[in-house]
């Protein structure tokens, strides 16, 4: 199969296994299509699926991920103060490193509303449906919502990265509180050790809780720098840590309070 015979072909598996989608044409235009077959795989509950399409489906999300670029740690400059710390504004599944974040809700098994922009809607979608899977299994031997402030991690699928580090951040409900900013900083905290304990060299970390979650961008962005010093000066881990930003406004706090 060419690749565009791939997405068709995984775009028709999806279909067919929903009994909604009778009648759904499929896109002729190629941006139609990716959305389409990301869509179907958001809104996909975490079930069965055969050999063949996740042998399609990883041929296919491994090309596409390719060609978008890959970013290596040697593409990026740390900062003055710290040859462990970069800072990085880009698409966080073009980093081909150790390991990226995942920002989780409490289910832990993705963000399912249709083409929503959040990280974990779109980091689950270029992983692939494996990743559903595995953490569908982890919350459900666990028994239990993912609390705030921990974190699990799996392996990358189809992402450069070999692992994601999965966490669920506070929710900010009205004014922010000292128990917000606690369980950030726990999130942030976990991650690291988490990452030591199995031999990560490097990681991105995303701003966490930011964005449907509601923390205000400049606190948490503080919040995350003074976690990660902390812990680097008070651990003397040598992992090389990416602030990974999306947004011009996280870009200008995290170089504000690194000294960039």
């Amino acid at each position: 199969m060419t690749h565009t015979e791939q997405r068709i072909w995984l775009i028709q598996y999806l279909l067919n296994e929903r009994r909604d989608a009778a009648g759904v044409e499929i896109p002729e235009d190629e941006h139609g299509q990716k959305d389409l077959l990301r869509g179907l795989m958001n809104i996909r509950m975490p079930d069965p699926i055969s050999d063949e399409f996740l042998k399609i489906q990883d041929e296919y999300l491994t090309a596409e991920n390719l060609s978008e670029g890959l970013v290596r740690i040697e593409d990026l400059t740390p900062i003055k103060a710290d040859k462990r710390i970069y800072i990085w504004q880009g698409d966080m599944s073009r980093l081909a490193i150790d390991a990226v974040t995942l920002p989780a809700n409490s289910g832990f098994t993705g963000c399912y509303q249709w083409l929503h922009s959040c990280l974990d809607n779109i980091l689950g979608s270029k992983a692939g449906v494996e990743l559903r899977l595995f953490t569908n299994k982890l919350i459900t031997e666990q028994g239990y919502p993912e609390p705030t402030g921990q974190a699990k991690i799996t392996p990358g699928f189809n992402l450069p990265s070999k692992f994601i580090i999965h966490t669920v951040g506070p929710i900010v409900q009205g004014r922010l509180t000292k128990e917000n900013e606690r369980m950030l900083a726990s999130c942030y905290r976990s991650i690291l050790e988490l990452a030591d304990q199995k031999d990560i060299r490097t990681l991105a970390l995303c701003c966490i809780s930011t964005g449907v979650f509601m923390f205000p961008n400049q606190r948490a962005a503080e919040i995350a720098v003074e976690t990660v010093r902390k812990y680097l000066a008070g651990s003397g881990s040598q992992i090389k840590v990416i602030f990974n930003v999306f947004k011009d406004i996280d870009l200008m706090f995290y170089k504000y309070y690194l000294g960039e």
